[in-house]
């Protein structure tokens, strides 16, 4: 471990070259025990020594407590109490930025960062008998060994909790629109859907890059079959950036290829909502970048798109 942790993140501008390799970074750290976790290097904004914590009363359920950092206060989460309910002599902090939140973990230690193929990602069900709900994919290090990757978005939630869906405005057409999204975390899913149904969409859906391909390549051979077109079948493509098998700009390219769907938006709507994010999405030709969980903004973009 290098002496200076934000060393570490000195890779994170290396990152934004990786935009249609399939791969991305990942932070390794321990809570004191044998397993080995990881979070996205694009949500980590720090790594610190743990400082002092201040407790507050009636503080969510696995929330230490806050923590100033240069003049910010920062919500310190216990990690350990979401996946094992332990956690072994913390000495690092992870201050962590993702859909519009600032987090700071509490962890045993941090080891290093590692490169890997989202082709080597996995569900955590193909590979782990009993895997946690706050577990959203699992890789395997060179020697062997798994790593967790933690689904922030949902520990997000279990620990603060999050705004309702709120009503919208349905979209008026004459025809039904049926919306097609892509999303690895259950709760993402549920969220989108909340969304579209108050839209009045119709949906499809998928749970990872690879999935979402298979399922859109058999829609638009189905289309060209019965000689019609795929944006009469689909009007509108969600797709998150994060995901197993393949991740959401190779997915979105893959798109934006194939010729049978043009017409159809493509709008990434995930937790990495940095300019650097957004500007790999724009390389690979998505329409629209949505931060998670923003319904207002989500049904807005999608409400624009089909206007368009």
């Amino acid at each position: 471990m290098a002496s200076n942790n934000n060393e570490l993140l000195s890779l994170v501008d290396e990152t934004t070259r990786l935009v249609g390799s399939n791969k991305m970074e990942l932070l390794l750290f321990s809570l004191g025990h044998k397993e080995i976790y990881g979070i996205n290097v694009f949500k980590v904004r720090e790594v610190c020594e743990a400082p002092s914590i201040t407790r507050t009363p009636n503080m969510p359920r696995g929330v230490e407590g806050i923590t100033s950092l240069r003049g910010s206060i920062i919500p310190v989460i216990n990690i350990g109490r979401f996946l094992d309910g332990n956690l072994n002599n913390p000495s690092k902090l992870i201050i962590t930025e993702f859909n519009g939140h600032t987090l700071s973990f509490l962890v045993q230690d941090v080891d290093r960062i590692i490169r890997v193929s989202w082709e080597k990602v996995k569900a955590p069900q193909t590979m782990l008998a009993n895997s946690s709900s706050m577990i959203t994919a699992i890789t395997e290090l060179p020697d062997g060994k798994l790593v967790s990757i933690l689904d922030v978005e949902q520990i997000l939630h279990e620990a603060i909790g999050d705004e309702p869906t709120p009503e919208l405005q349905p979209i008026i057409s004459d025809e039904p629109i049926t919306a097609f999204f892509v999303d690895d975390s259950t709760l993402a899913r549920k969220k989108i859907m909340e969304v579209l149904e108050r839209l009045g969409l119709r949906y499809q859906h998928a749970v990872n890059g690879r999935d979402a391909l298979d399922k859109l390549q058999a829609l638009a051979n189905r289309a060209e079959q019965e000689k019609i077109t795929v944006k009469s079948q689909i009007n509108i493509i969600l797709v998150d950036a994060e995901m197993p098998e393949m991740d959401g700009y190779v997915l979105t390219k893959r798109i934006k290829e194939d010729k049978r769907f043009d017409g159809v938006p493509v709008v990434m709507h995930s937790s990495l909502s940095s300019v650097a994010n957004r500007n790999m999405g724009q390389q690979v030709g998505v329409d629209a970048y949505v931060a998670k969980f923003d319904a207002i903004q989500l049904a807005n973009t999608i409400r624009s798109m089909l206007q368009g």
